[in-house]
């Protein structure tokens, strides 16, 4: 029995799949689910009420492309300005909270309460006081994305790093430069994603809005088309949501990369096992 003397070949790092890699199962598993979609709509024959074919959808949505391309803008519009103020009001709530720690005991768990109240509830709440113009619709997408952005940036604060901080203190850096050089930059990944989830809530509590009151947009188009048995309208209309959806998620990539270039870098660092 022989023994052998050579160092055992150390385990060689794998990369990860890259973004096609991480695309392409997705994209496979859409492809297949449309085409049984078709397969059974042209063998079973349902009503096109009951239940159009992906042909179909696509030919008609096409067909009335002006009239999508009008409210999706409407929604989009609203979308964008919602999210916007969002944004900006869970930026600068958080940040208070991380300087003022009563204030994030006191505020934190009226957020929470503020997430137990049905979207349902409130959204035809806002139509009756504030009526069928933007702002209310507005105000319903603010109340759907400010919780998921306040407690990222909150969560993220807390995660910076107690040695960096005890180090810039050492050197004399006040509050603010320890926020500004490790809190701050510290949020940056609990941020983004909490971002990527407050885009996505902010298209339906738009759409969800519309829905129940407003002039145009995507909701107002899909609840019409509802009411005229149109299904394969209404599907064109939850496509286009779908994509601007998928849209302004990617976007967040981007801005990710121009904002906070580290944690892409990091991205790549860990992609190696």
């Amino acid at each position: 029995m022989s023994i052998s003397t050579q160092p055992e070949k150390e385990a060689q790092p794998t990369r990860r799949s890259g973004p096609v890699g991480r695309l392409l199962p997705p994209i496979i598993v859409t492809a297949v689910a449309i085409a049984v979609w078709q397969i059974y709509v042209s063998v079973a024959q349902p009503r096109p009420q009951v239940l159009p074919s992906p042909g179909r959808i696509a030919q008609q949505g096409w067909a009335n492309r002006e009239i999508l391309l009008e409210h999706t803008l409407a929604t989009l519009q609203v979308t964008i300005i919602g999210f916007s103020i969002s944004l900006i009001c869970a930026g600068l709530l958080a940040t208070a909270m991380d300087f003022v720690t009563w204030l994030r005991r006191a505020l934190v768990p009226l957020m929470v309460v503020s997430q137990t109240l049905p979207i349902a509830a409130i959204a035809p709440l806002m139509i009756i006081w504030f009526g069928f113009g933007t702002l209310p619709k507005v105000l319903v997408v603010v109340l759907v994305t400010f919780f998921p952005m306040t407690v990222g940036l909150v969560e993220g604060y807390s995660s910076a790093d107690r040695d960096a901080i005890a180090m810039v203190r050492g050197m004399g850096g006040g509050r603010w430069k320890v926020f500004r050089l490790i809190r701050l930059p510290a949020a940056m990944p609990r941020f983004f994603t909490s971002l990527r989830i407050g885009i996505t809530y902010a298209v339906v509590g738009a759409v969800f809005a519309e829905y129940v009151g407003a002039e145009r947009g995507l909701g107002v188009y899909m609840s019409q088309q509802k009411n005229s048995f149109r299904t394969d309208l209404v599907l064109a209309a939850v496509a286009v949501c779908a994509v601007v959806s998928v849209t302004l998620f990617a976007l967040t990539y981007l801005v990710q990369r121009l904002v906070a270039p580290w944690i892409t870098r990091i991205a790549r660092a860990e992609a190696y096992t």
